[in-house]
């Protein structure tokens, strides 16, 4: 099982790898002592780009079968991928997570087309081809719940609401507030948004004090409480049918906070796997079968309960 320790080290890992980081590091660490307020800003900032840049994670090409539009969205845009003239079955919405793009969702989407589904992707705001600079949590609950109000507008309802990761968070607390999708699967979830802003703190030598004022500017600016989005609060809300998919050796989210979702979620089933990571569950073909299973049309009926599972290693 992972372990906050081992999150800790991936993420330290993950900043220290750039020299201009580095830097960014001792001088923010320096500023909080010498302007406080200024550390604040500053630090906010920093939280809130997607790292790796956009340019770097975005796929270079997409199958000509695909095609995406962009919807303005608050102060960027929305990029939705889908592919005209396919079956027109259930609508099953794919959301990347922090850092990524749609096209980490694109082994999905086809095992989920070949199952009789209509997968449409999306880029969340700063990701991919979307406009924006900076984004967080509740930006992206906001998005999700945007996106699935206009694809219902157009007269698509959505069968589904498929997440990874930070992106799973946000689409758990967006089904609890609207109810958007008949079926809610989470790929990897973090439980806890406390969470990011102490590893941040961590990594950034920021102090306790900086950490707190950080969190709440966020909230302020937002108008959402960071513990809304963790698994006591937002579970219990959540009336649709769902499927959390966590790796025992997940070292971004560890794989306790898979299992708390599926505790807070009533008949949620748990899927977990081994050696495949916190990323490697998106194109395992086990897994991608089983969310297919899940989400077919014709597995509606099927009851609730809890399930487990080894992917190979």
């Amino acid at each position: 099982m992972s372990s906050p320790a081992s999150a800790l080290q991936a993420t330290s890992t993950f900043y220290a790898a750039s020299p201009g980081l580095r830097w960014l590091r001792l001088a923010l660490a320096a500023t909080q002592r010498l302007w406080p307020a200024l550390a604040v800003r500053v630090a906010l900032r920093i939280f809130g780009t997607p790292l790796p840049p956009r340019w770097l994670q975005r796929r270079s090409g997409w199958d000509r079968g695909w095609q995406h539009e962009r919807w303005p969205f608050e102060d960027g845009t929305l990029t939705l991928y889908t592919r005209p003239g396919a079956a027109a079955g259930p609508l099953v919405l794919l959301v990347h997570g922090w850092g990524g793009e749609a096209g980490q969702m694109l082994p999905l989407a086809d095992a989920l087309a070949a199952a009789g589904l209509q997968p449409v992707l999306l880029d969340l705001p700063a990701h991919g081809r979307s406009a924006g600079t900076r984004s967080n949590l509740p930006q992206f609950a906001r998005a999700i719940g945007y996106a699935t109000a206009r694809l219902r507008a157009q007269g698509q309802a959505l069968h589904a609401l498929v997440a990874h990761s930070l992106g799973a968070n946000a689409a758990a607390l967006a089904t609890s507030r609207d109810g958007i999708a008949r079926h809610l699967v989470l790929l990897a979830p973090p439980a806890s948004p406390r969470d990011y802003t102490g590893l941040f703190a961590h990594v950034f030598g920021l102090s306790e004090a900086t950490r707190a004022a950080l969190q709440a500017r966020i909230e302020a600016r937002e108008g959402a409480l960071m513990a809304d989005f963790e698994p006591p609060a937002v579970g219990p809300r959540i009336g649709a049918p769902s499927l959390v998919v966590h790796d025992r050796g997940d070292r971004i989210n560890p794989f306790a906070h898979g299992e708390a979702f599926a505790a807070h979620i009533a008949g949620a089933r748990l899927l977990a796997t081994s050696g495949l990571g916190h990323r490697k569950v998106l194109h395992d073909a086990a897994v991608l079968q089983a969310v297919a299973a899940f989400l077919a049309p014709d597995a509606a009926s099927a009851g609730p309960g809890a399930s487990a599972a080894r992917a190979p290693d």
